[in-house]
């Protein structure tokens, strides 16, 4: 289960609709780079452009040589997560139920206003983005329990 603590201050301006994005509260470009430095790191995932989200944005990708049945833990294909371009910052994250109830209730994001319908899982979140180094980690252990979910929906030990 995830154990995060309380994000400090107000939560951003979002839409509440598509595309899903953060309108206040957003990194500076070198703050989201120095994230994305940070984010795209894990072993078992690949970065590619996303095939969900806006021009620009960058999904974490579970590799092909990991099992996947891809029907649960995934927002599209083996794209579990992605992070939105710099004017923005935030990333969409597919959860398990404990984890998204635990980033909802600590400030750290919100559902999709499409989550539960149609092929949107009801526990896709929008994390906000990080304004900061402790915050970028935070941010990554939120993104680990995605890529711990995906693993487990896909019936990959973790």
């Amino acid at each position: 289960m995830l154990n995060i603590p309380t994000r400090e201050g107000e939560r951003p301006e979002t839409t509440n609709t598509n595309p899903h994005e953060q309108l206040t509260q957003t990194p500076s470009a070198e703050c989201h780079q120095l994230f994305k430095d940070k984010l795209f790191h894990f072993d078992e995932v690949s970065r590619r452009p996303s095939i969900i989200s806006v021009p620009g944005a960058e999904a974490l990708w579970l590799n092909e040589d990991q099992a996947c049945n891809c029907a649960s833990g995934f927002m599209i294909g083996r794209e579990f997560a992605h992070i939105h371009p710099a004017y923005d910052g935030s990333l969409h994250v597919a959860l398990s139920e404990g984890d998204f109830k635990t980033v909802v209730d600590s400030q750290w994001g919100e559902q999709h206003p499409l989550a539960g319908k149609g092929p949107i899982p009801d526990t896709i979140a929008l994390v906000y983005a990080p304004r900061n180094i402790e915050e970028m980690d935070t941010v990554l252990k939120i993104v680990d329990a995605s890529l711990m979910n995906a693993k487990a929906a896909s019936g990959v030990a973790s």
